[in-house]
């Protein structure tokens, strides 16, 4: 590794814990072999492609980690002038810039045909100052890259107005998050420091130890799991500027808890738990696109929930599920049979929540017939029209207290503007 140069060897180095500490699972001996491998001066390292696809295959144990280790590359790799030989480095800047001399005599020692990487859209990241290391003004390393000031910017475009580098770009952000449910207790004992019973067993075997006397006492406690998540998302028309990134936030959160059921419904309810395990989200859109028949359709929301109500509500609901309902109300079905499903749908699920995608616009309010029904048996109303959005219900699950809330049945006149939440 001397052909690198100590500066450089401590740059991958750097490089390769900034994917561990943003879920990229890089060990130790991944990245010694990437280190020889850069090292040999057999190799021609002139094209800067031949390096990244180089790095990504030997850093890279899953094919979900390549759009991450794709955006935290362009990022870290993007104003540092060296990787293996001075080269350019795509980064944005406006065209009326000169570059400089440093940077002409790299784009002259390109290699010919070369294609550089496409960079990440970082408009209000161009002035941001340089990652640390190649002029030793910084040598702290931040603990999550992806967190830089036009991830800001992103986390508050509404979906409708994604262009397809921005959906990419929110893919990526979704495979980084952790979905942790709030915990529920349930019957069954676990071995626990304290609790309620006493563990026989436990405690004769460590007494065995002592000649019988039965020096400490082991107990047994209640045992926690994960609060399981049942899905219902809205695809019907009026949802089609929202529907291809929430599929892609089902996908994800599908595969991050343990126990999660996942419907879909326009004019009938389908459920694609089993296509959403698919290991990447193209093939599992794609087996979702060939079970659903009724995309884009009309919406009967009180259909819909009549059918999961009498089919599935006691297969799922069980061991206090959370519900969550994905839509914007709009319905063309009956009001009555809408609000008569949400009051049974409330009472079987342990939490009720709405996610509606207008609610995060300017001056909306839920006075469509299906939404007015809808709410008073709702526990949380909340918007789903950005990342931000979705980090708020993220937090919310992770909040979610042991017991139900109190259910306070809101007439319309009672709900005030703004974020329309029913008081827990």
């Amino acid at each position: 590794m001397d052909a690198l140069g100590d500066k450089l060897v401590r740059r991958w180095i750097d490089f390769g814990r900034l994917l561990r500490r943003n879920g990229v699972q890089t060990t130790a001996d991944q990245m010694h072999d990437l280190l020889s491998v850069l090292s040999d001066p057999t190799q021609d390292w002139a094209d800067r492609q031949t390096i990244y696809y180089t790095a990504r295959a030997l850093l890279c144990s899953r094919h979900e980690d390549w759009p991450r280790f794709d955006l935290i590359f362009r990022q870290f790799w993007g104003r540092t002038r060296q990787i293996i030989i001075p080269s350019d480095t795509a980064t944005p800047r406006p065209e009326n810039q000169p570059t400089s001399e440093r940077e002409s005599q790299a784009l002259s020692t390109a290699a010919p045909g070369s294609e550089i990487l496409p960079t990440v859209e970082r408009t209000t990241a161009i002035d941001a100052p340089d990652l640390p290391g190649e002029d030793g003004e910084d040598t702290t390393l931040p603990d999550q890259l992806l967190l830089y000031s036009g991830y800001e910017q992103l986390r508050q475009i509404d979906f409708a107005d994604f262009t397809g580098d921005e959906l990419a770009q929110a893919r990526a952000m979704l495979a980084t998050w952790r979905w942790e449910p709030g915990t529920r207790r349930t019957r069954r004992l676990a071995p626990a420091r304290r609790g309620r019973r006493l563990d026989v067993e436990r405690t004769l075997r460590r007494a065995m130890r002592h000649g019988g006397v039965p020096l400490h006492l082991a107990w047994r406690g209640p045992r926690r799991k994960p609060r399981p998540i049942v899905l219902i998302c809205d695809i019907s028309g009026s949802m089609a500027p929202y529907t291809r990134l929430l599929l892609h936030f089902l996908h994800t959160l599908s595969r991050g808890l343990h126990h999660a059921e996942i419907f879909v419904f326009a004019t009938r309810l389908t459920r694609i738990t089993r296509q959403l395990r698919a290991r990447t989200v193209d093939t599992a859109l794609q087996e979702v696109g060939h079970t659903v028949v009724d995309w884009s359709g009309g919406t009967r929301i009180g259909a819909a929930l009549r059918t999961f109500n009498t089919t599935w509500a006691r297969r799922v609901l069980g061991q206090g599920a959370v519900v969550c309902i994905i839509s914007d109300g709009w319905d063309r079905g009956d009001p009555a049979l809408l609000e008569a499903e949400m009051a049974y749908l409330q009472r079987m699920a342990f939490r009720l929540i709405w996610l509606n995608p207008l609610l995060g616009l300017p001056g909306y309010r839920p006075l469509t017939r299906g939404m007015a029904a809808a709410l008073p048996h709702i526990d949380d109303f909340l918007p789903a029209n950005n990342l931000r959005s979705l980090e708020a219900l993220a937090t919310l699950l992770g909040a979610i207290p042991p017991t139900r809330p109190l259910r306070h049945q809101h007439t319309l006149a009672q709900v005030p503007e703004g974020i329309h939440a029913p008081p827990p």
